[in-house]
């Protein structure tokens, strides 16, 4: 049926006929009757990956099968949550390999995003740990892939934002853990020059990441606030905790019942949000323990938080650079401040070596803004895109919703490899409004 569908960003918002299964055998006879279809899980991507004519959604295609607790090998349906593996596994003293800053996704977004989590420059992208998977393609044929077995197909598939086709079935190594909870340590720094210093000084952890002030100017700027973390042992936990050290922490859930009026979102109210933030540590470094929940997933205890950016909705821009073009880095900053282009939540983090085909990340810094849609926005968007260019970096395609195609093919490097995998296995069956602005042809 058709109905009004948007994603994360609640831009853009368009008509989608969308359809839903439950087994392989009506995705299948779905599949044969449909043209112009792409996946949908949670439909917290940003923009417009899972946006087309016909969506599926994934969400009744969630089961379970299969879990081995002594080697932590787990095997399930593409459409269940990240939420409900954790809700299952953490008891049993295991753990997501790589986790984005929410848990409401799905294993099958995980993987067409490849999405990269605080740990990115120790343990890599989510891809890396998945053994292997079925994926239909546009014949209706279930092909299994790995690293090994039809690799083309697998290594477009991660990272190829659904194009390849549908993933149904997956199999990938949880992370043992002692704990439900993380040796959490978090630091100020004043400036861009003592975060960077301090992101190389503490690389050695396994999860790093930064808030970061991107209005702050003069000998402010770039101030930011460090936060890393550890998967805490039970003699790290108070005595109080040690006797259940896997016990999951009660949810305390709040909602944004509506929108929020655009105007209150200003670079006057964020500048206000940036120094109460950034001053509510007293101290120059705090040492803690807290639970997974709040160190991974701060903003999942607010439902709808993407409401506070009005009904117009907003992009998030998250772009990576090379180590060696730091002065990029400083320079959109630069750009970002004195434009004025408000953002609350700014995110600093450090990549390890890029590993996928078609994926995001490079051994470089990459920084996340979430920017309300108004005037001049992306005519602003496309100026930061010409730094981003000419600093040999790239744009994530799971957080794009207006980037041009020139972009996409300038700075991604396998980008006709990853097209002529697509016409391999996608005879122009998977297409999203993505990958007809990036003017991906099949």
């Amino acid at each position: 049926m058709k109905k009004s569908i948007s994603n994360w960003g609640n831009y853009p918002v368009i008509q989608s006929n969308e359809q839903s299964f439950s087994l392989v055998s009506e995705l299948e006879e779905k599949l044969s009757k449909s043209e112009e279809v792409i996946a949908r899980g949670m439909g917290r991507c940003y923009g417009d990956a899972s946006l087309a004519k016909n969506v599926f959604s994934t969400l009744k295609f969630n089961h379970l099968l299969g879990f081995d607790s002594s080697t932590g090998l787990i095997e399930l349906e593409a459409g269940i949550t990240l939420e409900s593996i954790l809700d299952f596994v953490v008891p049993q003293g295991w753990f997501l390999p790589v986790t984005p800053g929410t848990k409401y996704i799905t294993v099958g977004g995980a993987i067409a995003s490849d999405v990269h989590g605080k740990n990115h420059h120790v343990e890599g992208c989510f891809s890396k740990h998945v053994l292997e998977m079925d994926v239909m393609i546009a014949s209706g044929e279930i092909l299994t892939c790995s690293p090994t077995q039809n690799s083309d197909l697998f290594h477009a598939t991660a990272g190829g934002m659904g194009l390849t086709g549908i993933i149904t079935r997956v199999k990938f190594q949880l992370k043992k853990i002692e704990t439900a909870y993380i040796k959490q340590k978090m630091i100020k720094a004043k400036n861009l020059n003592e975060i960077i210093e301090l992101l190389d000084k503490y690389s050695s952890y396994t999860y790093s990441v930064a808030w970061i002030d991107c209005l702050k100017s003069g000998e402010g700027f770039g101030r930011s606030i460090l936060m890393l973390g550890e998967h805490a042992k039970v003699e790290d936990l108070p005595e109080s905790l040690q006797k259940s050290p896997l016990k999951l922490p009660k949810k305390k859930l709040l909602t944004l019942p509506f929108y929020l009026p655009s105007f209150l979102l200003n670079k006057l109210t964020v500048s206000i949000f940036n120094f109460l933030y950034y001053n509510k540590m007293f101290k120059r470094e705090i040492n803690n323990v807290i639970s997974y929940e709040p160190f991974f997933y701060p903003l999942d205890a607010i439902q709808h938080w993407n409401r506070g950016y009005g009904k117009k909705g907003f992009v998030q821009y998250q772009f990576v650079l090379p180590l060696e073009s730091r002065e990029g880095l400083v320079e959109i900053l630069k750009k970002i401040s004195s434009n004025g282009h408000a953002s609350f939540l700014a995110v600093l983090k450090i990549f390890g070596e890029d590993e996928s085909l078609i994926s995001f990340p490079m051994k470089g810094y990459t920084l996340a803004l979430d920017l309300p849609v108004r005037k001049n926005l992306f005519p602003f968007l496309d100026e930061l895109d010409e730094l981003v260019l000419q600093y040999k970096g790239r744009i994530y395609l799971s957080k794009d919703a207006r980037m041009q195609s020139k972009m996409f093919f300038e700075t991604y490097p396998n980008a006709q490899k990853f097209v002529s995998i697509l016409g391999k296995y996608n005879p122009s069956k998977f297409i999203s409004l993505q990958s007809k602005r990036l003017q991906i042809k099949l």
